[in-house]
């Protein structure tokens, strides 16, 4: 079985996007081909520095090899180094309906924070992501509940393409995780856990032992003092003992029942405790990477030629199905 998914280079990795999709993807990799990618062309529909841009986008290589994808046993590339993705976006820009893309909800939130700069390849995001999942094929993409509605649209842009020019695409399944999808706020649990938001609300992966005990010491609770597991009259409560449930691999209940008679925080002082000790290895792997340079331009090196293998390929069948001509 073959699975693919990619993530923004932008913002610091946090506990919600490993609980959500990170920490699947290093089971994924164990038993699956497994591509990764990180999606810097997507970023630029928000304006970038170019110097930091490019630092930034190394980091989130180092920052997801030390949260524990292995180059050994999946393929980690950058989006920008495998031409095909713009390629065999353009022929889905003329498949796709503008209506379509005018309706997707990210389009909406996006050119209502960036009001601005509500460029085109805002309106084209969801053509380019299918492009990057139909190129190799996959039978699976971890995604997100944010991005099924993305993924909807390229099963659509792939029935089109084989009604229309024969059968090419398969249409992948989306493969969410049972648990962890969505960690919330820790200013605002009833949003969910954002890295465009200020640094308070979320726990990144390599936050400092002090930074993470006062995120969570000063993280939203309730008026109350019982501490129970009810999402809906008390979020911000229930958001805390689901960050130390999914950290300690322990059922919600059995966690609520270890708190039960206790204060906010008793319950915040643990959570902290177990988060400094679970995040110290991402922290000293990360620490680690950022002085070899030269071994992660080999990664994205060796990741770019065997995805720009397969994306050639594809993209070869495409070619000849829509008619254009061999170039010579």
């Amino acid at each position: 079985m073959r699975v693919l998914s990619g993530i923004q280079p932008t913002g610091q990795l946090h506990i919600g996007n490993y609980l959500g999709a990170v920490k699947y993807w290093t089971l994924l990799q164990e038993k699956h081909d497994s591509y990764f990618c990180v999606v810097d062309l997507h970023a630029l529909t928000v304006e970038q520095n170019p110097k930091e841009f490019a630092k930034t986008t190394l980091q989130k290589v180092i920052e997801l090899i030390a949260a524990g994808l292995d180059p050994e046993r999946c393929t980690l590339f950058l989006q920008s180094h495998v031409k095909e993705h713009t390629e065999l976006a353009w022929i889905f820009n003329t498949l796709t309906p503008v209506a379509e893309l005018e309706r997707m909800t990210q389009f909406k939130d996006k050119s209502a924070k960036h009001k601005k700069n509500i460029n085109a390849g805002l309106l084209t995001y969801p053509t380019l992501m299918a492009a990057d999942i139909l190129l190799y094929k996959p039978d699976g993409v971890p995604v997100g509940k944010d991005q099924e509605q993305h993924l909807e649209l390229t099963r659509a842009i792939a029935k089109k393409f084989n009604n229309q020019y024969g059968k090419t695409f398969e249409e992948p399944d989306s493969l969410v995780p049972k648990e962890g999808a969505k960690i919330m706020s820790l200013v605002d649990p009833e949003k969910k856990m954002s890295k465009s938001d200020a640094a308070a609300s979320y726990i990144s992966l390599f936050d400092s032992a002090d930074d993470i005990q006062k995120k969570i010491m000063r993280a939203t609770t309730d008026t109350e003092s019982d501490i129970r597991y009810s999402p809906l009259k008390k979020p911000g409560v229930s958001n805390v003992l689901q960050i130390y449930s999914l950290f300690a691999q322990e059922p919600v209940q059995d966690v609520e029942k270890k708190f039960q008679g206790k204060d906010y925080a008793t319950l915040k002082k643990e959570v902290a405790n177990l988060l400094i000790d679970k995040l110290e290895p991402f922290r000293k792997k990360k620490k680690e990477l950022e002085n070899r340079e030269i071994y992660i331009q080999e990664i994205l090196k060796r990741g770019a030629k065997k995805a720009s293998s397969q994306a050639a390929s594809t993209m070869q069948e495409v070619r000849d199905k829509v008619g254009l001509v061999p170039s010579t």
